[in-house]
């Protein structure tokens, strides 16, 4: 299973939650099973680590963000499963490129908060002009939509 992460940038929302998915798999020894990418909307930060606080506050809950910032490219589109994006704004974008691919568009593009079980937030809120709290805020949602998806994912092979 192929699962890419989209914010904006892809320095803080989607590579925390490829890092939050990775970990997630990792403890319940299913990263076999998945290839889990980042990528952003924007090219700015393209080679560029995630964000030093958004590393920081990763690493303190023991997440470890491995991903150089990459642009999404319409080839995503037909290589990945799942596309979750962080907000309305990159879930359009990505919608629009995907109609522009086609039908070789075979991804199922959704938001990451629809899968959140403990969150009424739409959106992942971009942290980066905010303070401290915003980047802890963003991983409290992560761990929640990331764990609502890999349970979602991993429930057809439990029922067969």
């Amino acid at each position: 299973m192929k699962i890419l992460f989209v914010c904006l940038g892809n320095i803080c929302r989607s590579p925390a939650a490829e890092g939050v998915f990775i970990h997630l798999i990792a403890q319940r020894g299913l990263t076999e099973q998945f290839l889990v990418d980042s990528a952003g909307t924007g090219g700015w930060h393209v080679g560029h680590a995630a964000d030093h606080r958004m590393q920081a506050a990763a690493s303190r809950r023991g997440i470890h963000l491995p991903s150089r910032a990459r642009q999404i490219e319409l080839n995503d589109l037909e290589s990945f499963d799942h596309i979750l994006t962080m907000d309305e704004d990159n879930l359009r974008k990505v919608k629009g490129m995907a109609k522009e691919f086609g039908r070789r568009s075979t991804a199922t593009i959704r938001p990451m908060l629809s899968y959140a079980k403990s969150s009424d937030n739409l959106e992942v809120p971009d942290p980066y002009y905010g303070g401290a709290h915003g980047f802890e805020h963003v991983l409290d949602l992560l761990e929640d939509a990331c764990k609502g998806l890999l349970d979602d994912l991993i429930a057809p092979s439990i029922k067969s």
